[in-house]
């Protein structure tokens, strides 16, 4: 027969655990978005090529998967995760050179980073103040990671503008979801690394700011 005792002190410990790995995750997402704005601003100041770009989230990506997992349950994943997020704000220097070289670019650049803002503030909110559970929204986010990929390769042949605004709002809602599902499972307990942690929501935030730059660069294109 069950303990109710047992089962509130359960219920507690699990909670308490849960806003830790919340508190530790979004402190450390705080320093390394700043981070990564320092390592964008280093590269604006070098005037990196494009390529740095694409050099940065490749060398990143490979960081992220077969390093990282192995290091964040160390000290050294600390060190793991800002050279990662440093890596891609570095590479987003460049990106962000190009944009702010076309008419009305700071203006652009502004509007995707209060976009961003906007975007993640309200989707973590809601999935904390909503205590939700956005488990099921897993199988449609594979679902559609598949979809964009499939649109991606084949917009490297077609390069039409409208397909890469279609791609660019297929991520911005693929993104906003995987905010949505990592909140959830941390605010629920069943995430516990705060580094991994971290790195996921990184990420979507980082994707969901490129894409907004697209959309925003592609319809400031039509002036």
């Amino acid at each position: 027969m069950a303990n109710p005792g047992i089962s509130a002190i359960r219920t507690t410990q699990t909670a308490v655990a849960a806003n830790k790995v919340l508190k530790n995750t979004y402190l450390l997402l705080a320093a390394t978005l700043g981070f990564s704005a320092l390592t964008a601003m280093l590269s604006l100041a070098l005037a990196m090529p494009s390529w740095t770009y694409l050099a940065s989230v490749i060398v990143a990506m490979v960081l992220g998967i077969f390093v990282l997992p192995r290091t964040a349950n160390s000290a050294s994943g600390i060190g793991m995760i800002f050279l990662i997020t440093g890596l891609l704000g570095f590479g987003l220097g460049a990106i962000l050179s190009m944009y702010l070289a076309l008419p009305h670019g700071p203006q652009t650049v502004g509007l995707a980073f209060g976009g961003t803002a906007a975007i993640f503030l309200g989707l973590s909110g809601y999935a904390l103040t909503s205590k939700r559970d956005f488990s099921f929204m897993g199988g449609f986010i594979f679902a559609g990671m598949m979809v964009v990929m499939i649109a991606v390769i084949a917009n490297i042949f077609l390069q039409m503008p409208a397909l890469s605004l279609a791609i660019s709002s297929a991520i911005i809602l693929l993104m906003s979801g995987f905010i949505l599902f990592d909140t959830g499972r941390i605010a629920r307990g069943e995430e516990t690394n705060y580094i991994m942690a971290t790195y996921g929501i990184y990420l979507s935030i980082f994707n969901i700011f490129i894409s907004l730059l697209q959309i925003l660069g592609i319809m400031g294109g039509d002036d």
